[in-house]
């Protein structure tokens, strides 16, 4: 089983950005363009922009946590966006 760090986009609002995990990509994107999660659903619809496949569940929530700190936004607007 493969654990995915995603990074999505708005479509429908420049610049509106969301960074999450989830073990099943497709399924998570159709939610958010859904209006299924409640932080996201007055942005939608979305579009993925990158994603990170990790064997390892823990290695994907550190990964995930790290990219909502400050250096971990200056990573992705610099390397992911």
């Amino acid at each position: 089983m493969m654990h995915y760090v995603y990074l999505l986009e708005s479509s429908s609002t420049p610049g509106k950005r969301y960074m999450g995990y989830t073990e099943d990509l497709r399924r998570r994107l159709n939610d958010h363009n859904a209006g299924k999660n409640v932080s996201t659903s007055a942005y939608k619809p979305w579009r993925l922009r990158t994603y990170l496949a990790f064997s390892s569940k823990k290695q994907a929530l550190t990964f995930e946590a790290y990219l909502k700190t400050g250096s971990g936004h200056a990573f992705a607007n610099k390397r992911l966006w």
